[in-house]
């Protein structure tokens, strides 16, 4: 008898634990992005075709550590003459047909990278319809003047009444009101909930892992909190455990002095700091001193907790002034700090090259996306800019994997325009903006010798770039030039070579 009561006893604990950890995840899923082991990095394939990310997956995101893709909108948008980029935030239904591809390459995307451990997540944009009269790739039709989007199908009585967004002050006017013409819904509407949850659980059963909600500061809270609580749980035939959430985070443009709080919205999910990418782009254009960096995250006025952070993203990069592409020195140098500081999910750009505020992604005489070509060097041609590929970003992608859960130690400051720090004892990242930094510094690593992966990478036991000697007390004479390609170093116990006698 005392044998069954502990059979029984051992069996209600087990059951205990299995119910505590249901209910865990069932809190905390739609914070968790669900990441394939240690990775860490979400990358933003702005506008690429569904079946060039699923070869993205297989060919190089798996092998450089990157856990999942933000991809463009995948609902039918209207067609705009000259076709830019926002037509995709302009939709006339949900159907999943855009120049991206179909429903049937959306699913051989989520499949080929979800079986090589790459997320995806779905841009979705279900604050409004579209701004403009037009057709949708599939066909689908939009009316504004009267409010028609039979794709749906949405009515007149589905919309919030005419007005124009014109005062951030007035939470309302930001939330019932049109972001740039666009056709606000009334998310207050049984209706109109329940189509945009159909929407999402429909690309649940496509296989992303989650959402990045568009314009969610122009939607209410509450009104959000009932869509996110009632979408399924992600498809577990592709990788997912069972009863996991899926991963929200979702934009909150927001610097502070405004009707609408970036904190209204972290109950519900992750949000996007705006604020680093600001800050971030300071700093490293010279307006203000690495020195400060020391007290970088919260520290800066950012936002506790879950985040979203980034240099730039699509929007930053044609209208917000910040680093992009085009000024490629201060940009690998923000990318690699964002990387190698433990603030935030970090999400890297991969862009197309633009000339105009309004210029689309590459595109042939009939007006179909091109893919991006990869060069021998590994970087992209054919107008893709593929940041993502850049060495020294995406070597600090695995850099970001190793240091993962390590403690941000052992700073150090000439008190202007270098610095360095270590994470615990698996790396070490010196950066200099001005001036030429040769200094002995405390790496925190084991003695030997090291490639630094911003200048190279090991290749055969061997490095192509600079080579860094830690001394046994971890100490190492560091040298980063103001003439230099890069103004950072990094080194870290994966990139050691040998050791030293």
């Amino acid at each position: 008898m005392g044998h069954v009561l502990l059979t029984s006893t051992a069996m209600m604990k087990t059951y205990c634990i299995i119910l505590v950890n249901v209910l865990i995840s069932s809190v905390l899923g739609q914070f968790d992005p669900h990441f394939h082991g240690n990775r860490s990095v979400i990358v933003h394939l702005f506008e690429w075709k569904w079946n060039d990310i699923a070869d993205e997956c297989e060919r190089f995101l798996q092998h450089k550590g990157y856990g999942g893709v933000q991809i463009s909108p995948p609902n039918e948008n209207v067609i705009i003459k000259n076709r830019p980029w926002w037509e995709r935030y302009q939709p006339v239904s949900y159907i999943i047909n855009t120049r991206s591809g179909d429903e049937i390459a959306f699913k051989n995307m989520t499949r080929r990278c979800n079986d090589v451990g790459v997320r995806i997540y779905a841009d979705a944009v279900i604050n409004h319809m579209a701004a403009t009269d037009g057709i949708g790739k599939a066909g689908s039709t939009s009316n504004r003047t009267h409010k028609y989007f039979p794709g749906v199908p949405f009515g007149p009585y589905d919309f919030h009444d005419d007005c124009g967004i014109s005062n951030y002050q007035d939470a309302t006017n930001v939330r019932n009101c049109e972001l740039e013409a666009l056709r606000d819904l009334d998310h207050s509407k049984a209706y109109v909930r329940q189509k945009i949850i159909e929407y999402l659980n429909h690309l649940i059963d496509l296989g992303v892992a989650g959402f990045r909600i568009d314009a969610a500061k122009h939607m209410w809270p509450a009104d959000l909190q009932y869509i996110i609580d009632h979408l399924k749980y992600l498809n577990t035939e592709y990788g997912f455990s069972p009863k996991q959430k899926p991963f929200i985070f979702q934009e909150v443009i927001y610097f502070g002095n405004e009707g609408v709080n970036i904190k209204e919205y972290t109950p519900i999910g992750v949000v996007t700091e705006f604020k680093h990418s600001r800050s971030i782009t300071n700093v490293f254009r010279g307006n203000d001193k690495l020195t400060y960096l020391n007290s970088w995250g919260p520290g800066w006025g950012f936002l506790e907790g879950r985040v979203v952070v980034f240099v730039d993203n699509h929007d930053t990069q044609r209208q917000h002034g910040q680093l992009t592409y085009k000024e490629s020195k201060k940009y690998k140098m923000a990318n690699a700090f964002m990387l190698a500081h433990p603030y935030g999910i970090p999400k890297v750009m991969s862009s197309f090259d633009f000339n105009s505020r309004n210029q689309g992604p590459p595109k042939d005489s009939d007006e179909n996306l091109v893919s991006p070509e990869v060069n021998s060097d590994e970087t992209c041609g054919d107008g893709y800019i593929c940041e993502h590929r850049w060495r020294q970003i995406s070597n600090m992608v695995a850099f970001r994997n190793l240091v993962t859960g390590t403690p941000f130690t052992n700073w150090w400051s000439n008190g202007d325009q270098h610095i360095s720090f270590c994470r615990g004892n698996k790396g070490f990242v010196a950066f200099t903006n001005g001036g030429d930094l040769r200094q002995e510094l405390q790496t925190c690593l084991p003695t030997g010798r090291y490639c630094d992966v911003i200048s190279g990478e090991v290749i055969g036991g061997r490095c192509s770039g600079k080579t860094v000697d830690v001394t046994s007390n971890g100490k190492a004479h560091i040298v980063v030039l103001a003439g230099d390609e890069d103004g950072v170093l990094a080194i870290h116990e994966n990139s050691r070579i040998n050791f030293i006698p």
